[in-house]
């Protein structure tokens, strides 16, 4: 079995397209249709595996043009070095621009205050929404995929946010045969999310198909991490580890990128592209579910998040 390849295509018919590419199709329209109704439109890029992809898919979109969009990172400044040097190396490579919405800014002004736990995943909202507000973007694109987690299932690809960035469940448009309503009012912006209909071993999938590089940390690799509440946290600046949490090498690799401070790694010795995928498919835990701690901090979490702006 190629765990690599998509599903076989017909041989009887040589136009029918592979399940990857039916979703490469997808996602290229959409990117295609923001363009032609948004004003500003903006695409959020931290250097995490389902961002690249995004990003990826926009440079197709627009090929053998430049990518009509800018970039946008919240930095949490508690974000994994491997991951923010891949960010700036993939900028500087496709001669992009780059907003970075600073976590530690609005803390030095006063205006978030420091989590008890050291994690500042939840303190991203504020300066997304200034972000969003000063660069008058009216379109942002997000790699949320609806299979994460039970709030993102709920989103349409064209997500409509009020005047605060707030997002209601039953203000939701219908998408009936890929028609998106991008209409929005003064002050209101629309999220996109080009993947909303792949899932992980989709991306890992595509990845190999496309040869994309990623950062290091999404393949086995030897790493310093301690016990947490269940998972495998790195040290760092955020302030772990506390007392009575030891420090141990093991080979681990991570199956999503946020903050150091609420990101687990997952025992792996999956140090290939064919293994990370044969290590997916046989998987019964999204990677959210598995490896974020602040999805666990109730069982409405990230919709709670998502009311008061977050993706």
């Amino acid at each position: 079995m190629t765990t690599t390849a998509a599903v076989t295509e017909d041989l009887d018919n040589p136009y029918a397209l592979s399940h990857l590419d039916a979703l490469e199709s997808e996602a290229v329209h959409i990117f295609r249709e923001v363009a032609g109704e948004f004003e500003r439109p903006v695409i959020l890029f931290s250097g995490g595996k389902d961002s690249i992809v995004m990003l990826h898919l926009a440079l197709k979109a627009f090929a053998p043009a430049a990518v009509p969009f800018s970039l946008l990172h919240v930095d949490t400044g508690h974000n994994f070095p491997e991951v923010l040097d891949y960010r700036d190396r993939t900028v500087e490579r496709h001669g992009l621009r780059l907003h970075v919405a600073s976590v530690q800014d609005f803390i030095d002004r006063g205006e978030l205050r420091e989590r008890p736990d050291g994690t500042r995943n939840p303190l991203q909202t504020v300066p997304l929404l200034d972000a969003i507000d000063k660069g008058r973007f009216d379109a942002v694109f997000g790699g949320g995929r609806r299979d994460e987690e039970k709030a993102r299932a709920k989103e349409r690809v064209f997500s409509l946010r009020d005047e605060f960035g707030g997002w209601d469940p039953r203000r939701q448009r219908p998408e009936l045969w890929q028609l998106y309503n991008g209409k929005h009012s003064p002050g209101e912006h629309v999220r996109v999310f080009p993947l909303s209909n792949w899932t992980e071993l989709d991306v890992w999938q595509y990845i190999a198909r496309e040869k994309i590089e990623l950062p290091a940390i999404y393949y086995a690799h030897e790493r310093e991490v301690f016990a947490c509440n269940g998972m495998w946290l790195a040290p760092g600046e955020w302030g772990g580890p506390k007392d009575g949490e030891s420090l141990q090498t093991r080979q681990v690799r991570y199956r999503t990128v946020g903050d150091m401070s609420c990101t687990g790694a997952v025992d792996s010795d999956a140090d290939t592209i064919e293994a990370v995928i044969a290590e997916i498919a046989v998987s019964r835990l999204t990677e959210r579910g598995a490896t974020r701690a602040d999805d666990k901090m109730s069982e409405a979490a990230m919709e709670d998040r998502k009311r008061e702006g977050y993706f």
